[in-house]
């Protein structure tokens, strides 16, 4: 598979705007609204939401911020991605599929997490609670693991724009129930009822699961010859015991292949710096992720104000985002998508540093603030899930897929759990400023990128060398 083309405008799609919107009535690219709600949802209960429900409860900040390393969860899911991509779950697998019946399993253990969630109490104790999110965590991440590879493998490269856009608009749409849904239920009726109404959504991710269809993906010739070679090398050991010469087939072929089949595609050169890219791509967004809620609420706003704010402009901005940046990285490229990215992240964490030294609370301010940011995290996200899309082997969907991903929340959420730290020295304004600063490793090493095309191992649209500019 080629690097996905950084450095073009985009092609046009042949028979025009009319038949490009027609791909969005497909029943494939339909069913990605209802995954990407199922894969959103999770993701702020466990960090944003639940630092408001903890700083409410008179949780230190600074313990706010090393919970939030439950999010490195998110950041190790490689770890065991090749048990997802290639174990085949006990009955389910005959009954769903291998992909399916991993992203059903996870589905159930968000449900039940979740509501473990709703009956704790961070008031007498935080324990409870972060073992209940460190769950919750995992399950998410398990169900992108599979969900991720169901998507790749769902559809041809011509459908995955589509597929990304979709998904990105259910998956906001979640972000939006998960934060603002949550904060509104939370000030009616309380946090407990507002996580079991959470739980009780993940009913929407479980029907879709049992609805979609099984994909059965192609193999590339030359991913299929790397594999049989490293199998062949495994196997000349053949005094070994046979319980170890299988299990080190299982390894070789799980997870020695995926990265000898990512390096070997693009080379040693552009693989590192493809992979150091990823994961300095998205610093901004983590590190400042669990200090917002507790900012709103520092300044003074209340539970149905921040609700109120993120539910009709964050969900506003966060749908004409992901539409803005379907469009765009047709008409543009990803390249430029990709930098218009940072830059209006960098923006939105200068707003927030500007919100931080109001003294009397705005809903004006805070609404333009948090619409900004959510439009800057929209384009942003969709763009670097269009480029690692690209960078997959249909082979090893799965596995690769979580490596990138991975990667581009691991740093950020290491930094992320040092952040109530970092509030509480300098302050809220401060804080904001650097987690802006920290756009712009993502943006010199995009350049780097753009230009590495020319490694060896790179490869352009039709497989010969591109030669860097």
């Amino acid at each position: 598979m080629d690097i996905p083309d950084v450095n073009g405008g985009g092609r046009k799609t042949p028979g025009g705007w009319l038949e490009a919107l027609r791909v969005y009535g497909q029943p494939r690219v339909l069913s990605m609204l209802f995954l990407g709600f199922s894969s959103g949802l999770p993701f702020f209960l466990v960090f944003s939401t639940l630092s408001a429900w903890l700083r409410q409860a008179g949780v230190q900040r600074s313990t706010i911020g090393m919970l939030s390393w439950v999010g490195i969860v998110y950041s190790i899911k490689f770890l065991w991605a090749p048990v997802v991509d290639r174990l085949a779950l006990p009955v389910l697998h005959r009954v769903l599929g291998r992909r399916r019946a991993w992203m059903l399993l996870a589905q159930l253990g968000l449900a039940v997490g979740l509501f473990h969630l709703s009956l704790s109490n961070p008031a007498t104790g935080v324990r409870s609670v972060a073992l209940a999110a460190l769950f919750v965590a995992f399950c998410a991440a398990t169900q992108d693991i599979a969900l991720d590879a169901w998507r790749i493998e769902s559809a041809p490269p011509q459908l995955q724009g589509a597929m990304v856009a979709v998904y990105q608009v259910g998956y906001r749409i979640a972000l939006i129930v998960g934060s603002a849904g949550a904060l509104t239920i939370a000030d009616v009726a309380g946090w407990h009822a507002s996580y079991a109404t959470m739980a009780a959504l993940v009913a929407i991710g479980v029907i879709t699961t049992l609805i979609v269809p099984e994909p059965n993906p192609g193999v590339p010739r030359e991913s299929a010859v790397r594999e049989e070679h490293v199998i062949a090398w495994i196997e000349s050991r053949a005094h070994w015991p046979p319980l170890l010469l299988r299990a080190g087939e299982w390894f070789v072929s799980a997870v020695v292949c995926p990265l000898l089949d990512f390096f070997g595609r693009y080379g040693p050169g552009l693989a590192v710096l493809l992979l150091v890219f990823i994961g300095s791509y998205r610093l901004t967004e983590f590190t400042m992720g669990s200090m917002a809620n507790p900012l709103y609420i520092d300044l003074g706003y209340t539970l149905k104000q921040i609700a109120a704010v993120v539910k009709i402009y964050g969900l506003a901005m966060s749908l004409f985002g992901v539409f803005i940046a379907g469009v765009l990285i047709a008409k543009l490229g990803l390249l430029r998508m990709l930098v218009l990215g940072n830059v209006l992240l960098f923006l939105s964490n200068l707003g927030f540093a500007w919100l931080a030294t109001e003294h009397t609370p705005s809903i004006l301010a805070l609404g333009a603030v948090n619409a900004f940011d959510n439009l800057a995290i929209a384009v942003q996200g969709t763009s670097l899930i269009a480029f690692l899309s690209g960078l997959t082997s249909p082979k090893y969907t799965a596995t690769q897929y979580a490596l990138f991903s991975s990667l581009y929340a691991l740093p950020g959420k290491i930094l992320e759990g040092t952040s109530g730290f970092v509030v509480e020295h300098i302050g809220y304004p401060a804080f904001f400023v650097y987690t802006a600063s920290l756009s712009l490793p993502g943006l010199l090493l995009l350049y780097f990128v753009a230009r590495g095309r020319g490694l060896p191992g790179a490869r352009g649209a039709q497989g010969e060398p591109v030669a860097a500019r």
